[in-house]
């Protein structure tokens, strides 16, 4: 267990636990997905109850293992990989699906990849340097969250075009933003600022 400052100036309590609630709720996020893809196929790739309710899970487990980690003060080293990986997969197999539907074009989805991975891959570099996992920005989560509206739009009003390329070009737009975020906060990492 240690207690350090954010580079924003907050301080949080990180924990070495494993097997809390929070980690269970992240990790279910991800479980969601194949029965998602199997339910829409099976279903002429029209959407029902069930398929509605496990994308709500979806939605909402993103919240709440956040909520459970500060309510139960269990905010744990695990749980600072595991909420964003979790994202990062449910974003990166639905949105995949899309695009072999032809719903989402492929170039968003590469820019969508490279970026994940590029983020992904300072985090490795500062659990190396440092020893221990960042914690996700504020930025990120928006972006992350501007995606799944994205998505959604996509998969639930097929119709709607022009609101498909608006909130595709607002989603870009906060990439790109959470994406310098990130790298600012990666060098004042790296430069020596203290984080959680």
């Amino acid at each position: 267990m240690n207690e350090a400052a954010n580079v924003d100036g907050k301080k949080v309590l990180v924990k070495d636990d494993i097997f809390t609630w929070s980690n269970l709720i992240s990790f279910s996020r991800v479980l969601v997905v194949i029965p998602i893809i199997w339910l829409h196929i099976e279903n002429d790739y029209t959407v029902n109850k069930l398929i509605i309710f496990l994308i709500c899970y979806g939605v909402l487990s993103d919240y709440l293992d956040g909520l459970v980690a500060r309510w139960f003060d269990e905010i744990s080293e695990l749980g600072k990989t595991l909420d964003p990986v979790a994202d990062k997969l449910m974003a990166f197999f639905l949105f995949f699906y899309t695009v072999i539907l032809g719903w989402i074009p492929l170039w968003y989805f590469v820019v969508g990849v490279i970026r994940d991975l590029l983020i992904m891959a300072g985090s490795a570099h500062i659990k190396k340097r440092r020893g221990k996992v960042a914690m996700s920005i504020m930025s990120g989560k928006v972006s992350v969250n501007i995606m799944a509206v994205y998505w959604l739009s996509v998969f639930f009003l097929r119709d709607m075009q022009t609101l498909h390329t608006v909130l595709m070009i607002i989603s870009v737009l906060f990439m790109v933003y959470s994406f310098i975020d990130y790298v600012i906060r990666y060098r004042k990492i790296i430069e020596g600022a203290d984080f959680n």
